[in-house]
C-alpha cells in the first residue's frame, strides 16, 4: 500500500490516495471498507503515543512433521518470515492504553494467513499468563486463517492450552478483551477469540468456524444471507459490538475502566 501513490478499494472499487487511507486507519475513505493491517500497524494504533515493548519474541517455530504439500513448511515459514520480518504470526507487546497498562496479542493475516500453529499458542499462552502475574488486562486481536493444518493436532491442541490460560484469567477476576477483525475463522474463532469478557469487531469482519459451503451441507438448509458477518452475529448475541477501527482504542479503553473500576 505504502509503495503506491494510489490504492483502490476491495470493496468499492475507487481509487484512494496512499496517504489518506493511511490517515484514516486504513479504512476507505468513501465506503468504510477496513482493510488488512500488520500486527505492528494495529499496535501503534492502540498503544499510548503507539509506543510499547514487544515481549516473548525470541519463539520460532520447527517443522515437527517434516510436512510437505507444493513447498515445504519449513521453507514457508523462511518464506514468511523474510515477507513481513516477523518470527511467527503473532506479536506480543506490552504498554499504556489510556494510562492502563496492558498487555496486546496482535496476529498478523500476513503470516501465512494469521493462523495458529504451536509458536503462535504459545505466545497468545504466555500474554495471558503474564496478565495474570501481573494482574493486567489483556487484549488479543484476531485476524486468523484458524488453525495451522502443517502442524496437525499440534495446532488444534492450542485451543484447549489458551482457553486453559483464559479461563484462569477469568478466575482471578483479571479483564480480557476480544477484537475480532477480518477474517476470523477456525480453531481461532472457536477458542480464545470468543473467550473474552467483551467480545467487539470491526464492520462487516468475516468471523465463522467453517465455511457456509459446509455449513450448508452439514445442517442441509438454507443459510441467512450475510450470516458469518460481524453485524448479523452481534444482532444474534454472539458479539457485544461492532466498532469501527478509528473508535476502537477509545472503546476498549472505557471497557477497562469500568471493569477496573478507575474514573475517565
Amino acid at each position: 500500500m505504502r509503495e503506491n501513490l494510489w490504492t483502490r478499494c476491495d470493496s468499492c472499487g475507487k481509487f484512494v490516495y496512499s496517504n489518506d487511507i493511511i490517515d484514516s486507519g486504513y479504512v476507505c475513505p468513501h465506503c468504510g471498507f477496513h482493510f488488512h493491517i500488520s500486527a505492528a500497524e494495529r499496535l501503534a494504533t492502540l498503544f499510548d503515543g503507539g509506543k510499547y515493548d514487544v515481549v516473548d519474541d525470541g519463539i520460532f517455530p520447527l517443522d515437527f512433521l517434516e510436512f510437505v504439500d507444493t513447498q515445504s513448511y519449513a521453507q514457508r515459514l523462511e518464506d514468511h518470515q523474510k515477507e513481513t520480518s516477523l518470527p511467527e504470526a503473532v506479536v506480543n507487546a506490552v504498554g499504556m492504553m489510556g494510562g492502563i497498562r496492558v498487555i496486546v496479542s496482535a496476529l498478523d493475516f500476513g503470516f501465512m494467513g494469521g493462523s495458529m500453529g504451536s509458536v503462535v499458542g504459545e505466545k497468545v499462552t504466555r500474554a495471558a499468563e503474564r496478565a495474570l502475574k501481573e494482574r493486567i488486562p489483556l487484549i488479543i486481536v484476531s485476524c486468523s486463517g484458524g488453525a495451522r493444518m502443517q502442524e496437525g493436532a499440534l495446532s488444534l491442541m492450542q485451543m484447549a492450552k489458551v482457553s486453559g490460560a483464559i479461563a484462569r484469567l477469568d478466575q482471578a477476576a483479571v479483564p480480557f478483551v476480544s477484537v475480532l477483525a477480518d477474517p476470523t475463522s477456525g480453531g481461532v474463532t472457536a477458542s480464545f477469540a470468543m473467550q473474552g469478557d467483551i467480545n467487539i469487531a470491526e464492520p462487516d469482519a468475516f468471523i465463522l468456524f467453517a465455511g457456509d459451503r459446509v455449513v450448508d451441507q452439514t445442517i442441509k438448509e438454507k443459510i441467512p444471507k450475510g450470516f458469518q458477518h460481524a453485524e448479523f452475529i452481534r444482532d444474534h448475541g454472539f458479539l457485544d459490538d461492532v466498532v469501527p477501527r478509528k473508535e476502537l482504542r477509545p472503546h476498549i479503553i472505557r471497557a477497562l475502566r469500568l471493569f477496573l473500576n478507575r474514573p475517565g
